[in-house]
């Protein structure tokens, strides 16, 4: 079978998208072949020299480039050379003239995509670009979902847990963060609002930018707004120069506002006209200043609520809502309470150098009955303060009255289950082993406890 016929045979249906970059000297080759391209539905950028192609390519385009072999300033093989600089999987088809037919082929050896002789026959050169835009296409596939299982596991260490609850918020986290939109973060006191803020900027487009937070309950009204936005010299008592403000600061990232259910009405007016404007005044200036941020807000209390009794600007309650996510509190992922405990504690432990204590299974099975009403931040204290030694009783007057005793069995198994169904990798045979009981009866127990199979085949 022939290259040409191989060719057409491959490429069955155009490959859809991409963009074919045409670099030619001779204008009369360069027309034939845009042309051709273009009536097949292809985008096409034509170029009569090769530094001008250079520059519109880089990792992320999708597309491929088809230049001629021989031309004066940079030949094709230099200029696939530079592009295999920028990205060695971008596919490069050389066209070559019948004399130059041996050295494409050893081009190809060095990495080109393929060859076509002059003149380029129209079908050939349509299928050989299917064929190379197809290619491309899966690469870029191939990488976006290699970033992403790699985001899948990072996440995975800072929002820690196994629960079903906090598999679904890492799931949100991410995808919110991709859609790099303003946020806001519902959440009581102790469940991580602030780290949750942290991952929708670390996995977001605005990743490499600053990441900037505020407290809007910790600081007096009269210096939020040049917290904010900043102010002019002279614009106050003591203010002797000018100050760049939160938002400023933050262009280009992610403005973090803490309890923003503190906010006054009338500084809630200002900030929801930044929002909308994407710019601000400094205090004392009527100049705006354009801003590029992406704003998280972070309440305790529900803002809905707040805006029906008049504490909290309807309008602006919208604005911030473009995504909004809840945080589960940590009575409602009982089964994280040993593997956060016990993070905790090793972190604590390896912070001083010391040997994380042992936990008994009697006192992690009451860590898993309390109510936590200090959630993970609580937790986390309980747990540097066993390996500081100081034990982990509950002091009086704590996290309050605790579960009933089969409530507190009941939690202590589904924990002791879903960690050794993860430790074993979702290999039921070897969870039944480790837990000392019949498979049969860790079925059961699964199904009375709510914990779902693994996938099929993981679990023999």
């Amino acid at each position: 079978m022939t290259r040409r016929h191989e060719a057409r045979r491959m490429a069955g249906s155009r490959a859809s998208g991409g963009t074919v970059v045409l670099v030619d000297d001779d204008p009369a080759v360069l027309e034939a072949m845009r042309e051709t391209l273009v009536l097949e539905g292809y985008a096409v950028r034509a170029h009569g020299e090769p530094l001008a192609a250079l520059a519109g390519l880089d990792s992320r385009f999708a597309g491929i480039v088809i230049s001629d072999l021989r031309m004066p300033e940079m030949d094709g093989l230099e200029l696939m050379a530079r592009v295999h600089g920028i990205d060695p999987a971008i596919p490069v088809i050389l066209v070559t003239g019948h004399g130059d037919v041996p050295r494409a082929v050893e081009a190809m050896r060095s990495g080109a995509f393929d060859f076509l002789e002059k003149p380029a026959d129209p079908d050939y050169l349509i299928a050989l670009a299917a064929n190379a835009l197809r290619l491309r296409a899966l690469e870029l596939d191939n990488r976006r979902l290699r970033g992403e299982r790699a985001a899948d596991r990072e996440i995975s260490g800072v929002l820690i847990g196994i629960s079903r609850a906090m598999a679904l918020l890492r799931d949100e986290v991410l995808a919110v963060a991709a859609a790099d939109v303003d946020t806001l973060i519902h959440g009581e006191t102790g469940t991580g609002k602030e780290l949750v803020a942290r991952c929708l900027h670390r996995f977001s487009p605005r990743g490499q930018g600053q990441f900037v937070a505020i407290n809007c309950g910790a600081l007096p009204e009269n210096l939020i707004a040049s917290e904010l936005f900043g102010h002019e010299a002279g614009a106050f008592t003591g203010a002797v120069k000018r100050r760049i403000g939160r938002f400023e600061h933050a262009s280009g990232g992610t403005l973090f506002l803490d309890e923003i259910e503190s906010m006054p009405l009338h500084l809630q007016t200002q900030l929801l006209r930044a929002l909308q404007e994407r710019a601000i005044e400094r205090v004392g200036s009527n100049e705006p200043v354009p801003i590029d941020v992406k704003v998280v807000a972070a309440t305790k209390v529900d803002l809905r609520e707040a805006a029906d009794a008049g504490t909290f600007r309807e309008d602006l309650f919208y604005r911030l809502n473009m995504a909004e996510i809840r945080i589960p509190s940590l009575r409602e992922r009982a089964e994280d309470i040993p593997v956060l405990f016990r993070h905790f504690a090793g972190e604590a432990a390896a912070a001083r150098r010391r040997e994380c204590p042992a936990i008994a299974p009697a006192v992690m099975a009451g860590l898993i009955g309390e109510r936590w009403r200090g959630n993970v931040r609580e937790l986390r204290n309980r747990a540097e303060r066993l390996a500081l030694g100081l034990g982990s009783r509950q002091p009086a007057g704590g996290s309050g009255t605790a579960a009933s005793l089969p409530e507190r069995l009941d939690r202590f198994e589904e924990a002791a289950i879903r960690e050794a169904i993860e430790a074993s990798s979702g290999n039921l045979s070897a969870v039944a082993r480790q837990l000392g009981i019949p498979r049969k009866k860790l079925y059961l127990r699964m199904e009375k406890l709510g914990i779902e199979l693994p996938e099929r085949g993981a679990s023999e």
